[in-house]
Parts: structure tokens; sequence; C-alpha cells
């Protein structure tokens, strides 16, 4: 598995005079993967049907939904926790503190260590959970490199 990143400058805004370091920073592949996509991937692991597989994922996120609207965390096994978490303004006052100091609510999300990103997992690893990382810019500057290599006249 192959992970795309780029190089992103970033300031430390509480010392605006000093120069910004470069990070590394993870970006998306391409679209993301949509639900037929993820359909499609599961049949070719399992012996169920499409239809099968699509009603149960969705029947899934109706009733993650509704677990934790009811207070509720999710613990799906090998996978991780769902949980609610929430924005709010704090007041002085105990009887002052009610549900509208809440401002948002957020769907928050655990993973297992079943899932958990291993970045010590050796490159050779025979399951394809090995973790690598390339650089967008040097990928794309390659390509170029053997594109323009294929379409020179000259060679």
């Amino acid at each position: 598995m192959s992970v795309p990143f780029k190089k992103m400058l970033r300031k430390d805004p509480r010392k605006p005079q000093e120069a910004g370091k470069y990070y590394p920073h993870i970006v998306g592949a391409g679209k993301a993967a949509q639900l037929s996509n993820v359909i499609y991937l599961i049949k070719a692991k399992s012996s169920l049907s499409q239809g099968d597989i699509r009603s149960v994922l969705v029947n899934f996120v109706e009733v993650l939904r509704n677990l934790l609207f009811s207070g509720k965390s999710v613990n799906v096994e090998n996978f991780g926790v769902f949980s609610l978490s929430c924005e709010s303004d704090g007041v002085d006052k105990r009887e002052e503190c009610t549900a509208k100091n809440i401002r948002s609510l957020h769907i928050n999300f655990r993973p297992s260590t079943s899932v958990r990103p291993d970045l010590s997992a050796p490159a050779t690893r025979a399951d394809g959970e090995a973790i690598d990382f390339y650089d967008v810019e040097e990928y794309i500057t390659v390509k170029e490199e053997e594109d323009d290599e294929t379409i020179d006249p000259g060679a």
C-alpha cells in the first residue's frame, strides 16, 4: 500500500517572525471511493451478492447513527469505537449549563489495533499491510521524464 504526500511549509503562529518548516502532508489519491467501490471489493472476497452487501452497509450506517444519537458508543470488533463529543460554551454557574450551550456535535472514531497503521511493519510483509509513502511532486516529475523519453522523436 502506497500513501501519497506533499511537502507543506508551515509556520508556528506563535512565532511569526521565524522561518517555517516543511512537513509531509498526506493527500488523497484521486477521487474518494464510493459505496459501490467498497461493495465491489467486498463481493470479490465473499459469497454475498452486491445487493446483500449494500443492504448490510446501509443498515449499519442507520443503526450506528441511531445508537450514537441515543447516547451509546459503538464498538465494532477489530475495527474501532465510534462515539460522540461536542463543542460547547462554558458558563460560570452550574444551573446555567444546559443543552443550549452545545454548539456542535462530532462523531469520533478510535481505531482498534488491528486497523491502526503500523509504520514499523517491514516493507516485505506478505499480507500487503506494509505502508510506504511517495512524494507526489517527485512521482509527477519521474512520470513526466518517462513520458518525454517515450515521445522524444530524437530517441
